[in-house]
This record gives structure tokens, C-alpha cells and sequence, in this order.
């Protein structure tokens, strides 16, 4: 399921721009402006194999400095390492792309198959958060022990079902913060009795989000 998901995320190299490897700087200039770009792929001879990226502001710094603009793209390559394989596993995807605006994707081959750009990952995320979906976010503190998830899920579920549950602190070996998002009908006034409910068991609610204000 998780590589279904993934690749659906890909915008497959037909659909793209690239530039090949002996094209100038000049040339990707043109492409990048022509086209609005931050930066394109640029690949070898063949059109298979990813050697890096091109971005426009590394081209107009070179070319104010009075840099010459017939140099082989290949001159200014970034991110020349930086790809996955279409098999990746989420976090190492996650981490990989970071700053970047998009990342490329290997086949089995190694070869270009496309790029996952960070918008995309991002909508996958608010997609599975359910901020579309839901109607606020608690934060509740919970001590890293068994049952206390299933204690403070037991308690919401008294009013409502769970739309989503995320645990963060993962390194913190006493305390979690764990998020659950409640379905979108629930009202404000049910959204307290909840919090009251987590907090007489003993649960903090460290923070409620409002999902109807911040989406």
C-alpha cells in the first residue's frame, strides 16, 4: 500500500522538463526562464541516468560574475546524490528530500523515473493527518508505559471515534506526546467535556489546535 501511495506522488520523467547533460548553461538558463522553474533535472546522453540538478539562481550568480555562459551544465550540477529508489521507505523519503524542492526517483535500474516534489509529500501528509476531515487536534502528555495510549484512546473513544493518532518524543523515555485528531463534527462544547474527561484520569492536554481556524 505504501508504494501505491508513493507512486502516485511521482510526476513520471515524460511529464517533466529536463535538460541533458551537454546542453549550456545559457541553454538551461533559457529552459528555467521559459518555463518559471527553481531548478530541473539534467541527465547523461541517454536520458536514463540522473547526474544532478540545475537551479536558475546558481546560473545568475554565474552569470553576473561574468561566468561563462557556454559552459556544459554539468559545471554548476547540485544535488548530484541526492535520489531515491521507487521501493524507498517513507522516513528515509521524508529526510531525504528536507530542503529541497523536489527529489529524484530511481527505478530498479537505476535509472530516472521521475521526481517527488515536496508539495506533493506535503499533501500526502495533510491528507493522512485528516485536517479536511477533522475538527481539532489534542496533544495529550502520556507517560511511556504500557496501557497509557490505550487509557487515554478509551477515554475520547467515549465520545467520539479517533480520526487519527500520531506519537511524537520518540526519543524521550519518560513522556509522549501523543496526537489525536476528533472527526469533524465534533462541536467545541463536546471538545471540552473531553479534555475535562483526560485531564479527571489524570492525562494533560497540553495543546488543542483548531483545525476549523487553521484550515
Amino acid at each position: 500500500m505504501l508504494i501505491m501511495i508513493f507512486n502516485s506522488l511521482i510526476k513520471p520523467k515524460a511529464t517533466l522538463t529536463t535538460l541533458p547533460e551537454t546542453a549550456t548553461l545559457d541553454e538551461a538558463l533559457t529552459v528555467l526562464e521559459d518555463t518559471g522553474y527553481r531548478c530541473v533535472p539534467v541527465l547523461d546522453k541517454s536520458g536514463k541516468i540522473f547526474r544532478g540538478n540545475i537551479y536558475k539562481m546558481h546560473l545568475y550568480r554565474h552569470k553576473a560574475r561574468q561566468g561563462d555562459m557556454h559552459l556544459p551544465v554539468t559545471a554548476l550540477l547540485k544535488n548530484a546524490t541526492k535520489f531515491i529508489s521507487i521501493n524507498a521507505a517513507f522516513f528515509s523519503i521524508f529526510f531525504a528530500i528536507r530542503d529541497l524542492p523536489y527529489i529524484a526517483v530511481l527505478d530498479n535500474n537505476n535509472q530516472f523515473y521521475g521526481i517527488l516534489t515536496h508539495n506533493s509529500l506535503l499533501r500526502m501528509l495533510a491528507a493522512g493527518w485528516n485536517v479536511n476531515n477533522g475538527s481539532y487536534v489534542l496533544t495529550v502528555i502520556t507517560p511511556d508505559e504500557r496501557g497509557a495510549l490505550v487509557t487515554a484512546a478509551k477515554e475520547i473513544t467515549r465520545f467520539c471515534q479517533i480520526v487519527n493518532v500520531i506519537s511524537l518524543d520518540p526519543e524521550d523515555e519518560t513522556m509522549k506526546r501523543v496526537l489525536y485528531t476528533l472527526p469533524a463534527d465534533v462541536t467545541k462544547e463536546k471538545m471540552e467535556r473531553i479534555v475535562k474527561r483526560l485531564e479527571k484520569k489524570g492525562l494533560e492536554v497540553s495543546e488543542i489546535e483548531d483545525l476549523h481556524q487553521s484550515y
